[in-house]
């Protein structure tokens, strides 16, 4: 009878031990998880962060500007791909790389222009007064301007594969944190709190908006 005794004691006392070990196990996944998202992203979060909070005070970095008059053989058209192919050219005469970015048409009124923009370099074309002459801007950004305009999702194509990576990175991040405080029994009532507190302030602020 002890002896069953003693053998009931010692399984439940492994099944114990295992179950520790496995959520030990676990959270320790988690940590290294957390600590490797958190150390990847690190420089991107730091641009994000940094150009966002200028942006807000308004500094944006500049401009060095050059302008161009274009002599056509024909007056510009509103049509995107014909007006790239000419800035195009005009670039490629200029031995100038074209911006990484995508250009799109701009109207104003009765009017219109190509803004082509990216982390780089801005390019506007635009007619002028004379049907055969178009006015070519060229504004080469700073390096602070550059970094604001792959904040706003003004680079190329890598870029923009980068940036969805962060935001991958920063959701699984959050989601892990989340779950190592979840599991903390000091935190899960902190936690529960916290989430559903943020919930609420979350749809008040987009009933408010």
């Amino acid at each position: 009878m002890k002896s069953q005794k003693n053998q009931c004691i010692n399984s439940c006392t492994s099944t114990r031990n295992k179950v520790t070990k496995t959520r030990t196990l676990n959270r320790s996944a988690l940590m290294k998880t957390h600590a490797v998202l958190a150390a990847f992203i690190l420089p991107v979060a730091i641009l994000f962060l940094v150009t966002g909070a200028l942006y807000t005070w308004g500094i944006k970095g500049g401009y060095e500007t050059t302008t161009h008059e274009l002599h056509l053989k024909k007056p510009v058209q509103d049509d995107v791909v014909s007006l790239t192919e000419l800035v195009k050219n005009e670039l490629k005469r200029k031995d100038i790389e074209a911006p990484s970015g995508q250009a799109k048409i701009k109207r104003i009124g009765s009017s219109f222009r190509l803004e082509w923009t990216g982390s780089n370099m801005d390019i506007i074309l635009e007619p002028t007064s004379q049907p055969l002459m178009a006015k070519l801007e060229i504004k080469n950004t700073s390096w602070l301007r550059q970094f604001v305009q792959l904040h706003k999702a003004k680079g190329g194509t890598p870029f923009k594969v980068y940036a969805v990576v962060f935001v991958t990175a920063l959701l699984l991040l959050l989601i892990s944190g989340f779950i190592m405080a979840w599991q903390m029994p000091k935190l899960h009532k902190l936690t529960l709190v916290s989430a559903s507190f943020g919930l609420v302030v979350f749809f008040v602020m987009v009933i408010s908006s």
